[in-house]
């Protein structure tokens, strides 16, 4: 049941960003820091854990999951640090995925021709 609950929740999130491109002049960029944002401040006022728990990788897995993670760090180094987990607990949690890809992309780009 996990399964099917994480797969229309996913679904869903990935149906209303593509409704939101498809029917509004906004560019793909923006829908995309949109999300992330939306995840961030989800999370800072609390609802996107219970959320998470809920839908489990159909909330963590689109970009609503990337902005609640940094959430997620920065809260957990504020706490221990101060002012200055602001700065370093965005990377706290999300830093393996980032430095991944772009470990990745990067060997991927060199056997990739770029699109004209």
């Amino acid at each position: 049941m996990q399964y099917l609950i994480a797969f229309l929740i996913g679904g869903a999130i990935c149906a209303i960003s593509q409704l939101i491109l498809d029917y509004t002049e906004c560019p793909p960029a923006y829908i995309l820091v949109g999300l992330v944002s939306l995840g961030a401040i989800l999370n800072g006022l609390g609802i996107y854990e219970p959320f998470q728990e809920f839908a489990g990788a159909g909330a963590l897995v689109p970009v609503l999951g990337f902005g609640s993670s940094i959430t997620s760090g920065m809260i957990s180094e504020v706490k221990r640090l101060g002012w200055e987990g602001l700065f370093t607990g965005a990377f706290e949690i999300t830093g393996l995925g980032l430095a991944a890809s772009i470990v990745f992309s990067s060997i991927v780009a060199l056997f990739r021709k770029p699109y004209k």
